[in-house]
């Protein structure tokens, strides 16, 4: 038989050993990947359309609103291009605003910190009844903000408050709480109250410090501060740098507790202390109280390019402070 009179032979799939699978050039893994793509794709996809239609839908309208003098009810508005960016670039009450949000942000985020840090240290030393202490420190962060707000105006009501009462049993004159320069203060409070959110991730990453380095300090002589100082710290600081940029973020767009601190005047007009006068009540006003859609619109656009660069910016600065405990033989 010569080689011309070999039959041509039709190549065919191979049958796997043991199976009745059949390889056709690495079909099967192709299959198994789109199928795992598939499967990804379907488990995320409620995330995935929610992400879509309930933040970049509303973003890219809030972005097209911000080019135009839209008032959210007459059909008579137009495009003005930059024109709303302009303005608010010109108006120092809009600086005002956002300088008293920025100073507040500056207050009440290290505070809120340092005082979520002290409760979690407290709270994670061998005490009697130590669950019911976290519970009790925990449940002031449970009260919904709206609760909240109407407590503290309770308390601090100039005529009617707790506070002053017990200010009055001691002598003293009844205080105006509720307005300047006051009012900053009751606000700050009502954000220290809710403190026990960053207590118990702090309190979890106090409890992921390896108790061996605390004991080589104490061997070495190191006090209690000197090594809550130089060991704890370190170790937290990725959980503090994540409540350091999270609390940036809640704090300049904080809004509920001024609204419900407000004063209603005879009139029926709604008088704020021009302390709490931040940027987020500006955008409020803008928006429900002068029906200007698009001005408000490009300053929640502005506010939101000065928080991507704020945190930015915290993540550069902080690079060569935060440590973070990796397994070296997670790296292989």
């Amino acid at each position: 038989m010569t080689v011309d009179q070999i039959p041509e032979v039709a190549e065919r799939p191979r049958a796997v050993a043991g199976t009745g699978a059949v390889r056709s050039g690495g079909g099967s893994r192709t299959s198994m990947t789109a199928r795992r793509h598939r499967a990804f794709y379907m488990f995320t996809s409620p995330w995935i359309i929610g992400f879509l239609l309930l933040t970049i839908g509303p973003m890219a309208y809030a972005l097209w609103l911000s080019f135009t003098t839209f008032d959210g009810i007459s059909p008579n508005w137009r495009y003005v291009g930059l024109g709303n960016y302009q303005e608010l670039l010109s108006d120092p009450v809009t600086w005002d605003a956002l300088g008293r949000a920025g100073l507040f942000a500056i207050t009440s985020v290290p505070l809120s910190i340092i005082a979520g840090m002290m409760l979690a240290v407290l709270v994670n030393r061998p005490l009697k009844a130590r669950g019911l202490w976290r519970t009790l420190l925990y449940l002031p962060a449970v009260v919904p903000p709206v609760g909240a707000g109407l407590i503290f105006k309770q308390l601090f009501n100039r005529d009617s408050g707790a506070t002053n009462g017990v200010l009055n049993f001691f002598g003293i004159d009844a205080i105006a709480w509720l307005d300047d320069p006051y009012a900053r203060y009751v606000i700050l409070m009502t954000v220290l109250w809710a403190a026990g959110n960053i207590m118990i991730i702090s309190l979890a990453g106090l409890q992921d410090v390896p108790r061996e380095l605390h004991e080589a300090a104490r061997i070495d002589g190191a006090s209690a501060w000197r090594t809550f100082r130089s060991v704890t710290v370190p170790l937290l600081s990725p959980v503090l740098l994540f409540q350091a940029v999270t609390g940036m973020i809640a704090s300049v767009q904080t809004i509920m507790p001024m609204l419900l601190a407000a004063n209603a005047t005879p009139a029926g007009v709604t008088s704020i202390p021009q302390s709490n006068y931040m940027y987020m009540m500006h955008v409020f006003a803008q928006y429900f109280a002068l029906g200007r859609y698009g001005y408000a619109s490009a300053l929640l656009w502005v506010l939101f390019v000065l928080i991507l660069i704020a945190t930015g910016l915290i993540f550069k600065f902080t690079s060569g402070v935060v440590f973070y405990n990796v397994d070296p033989e997670a790296k292989k």
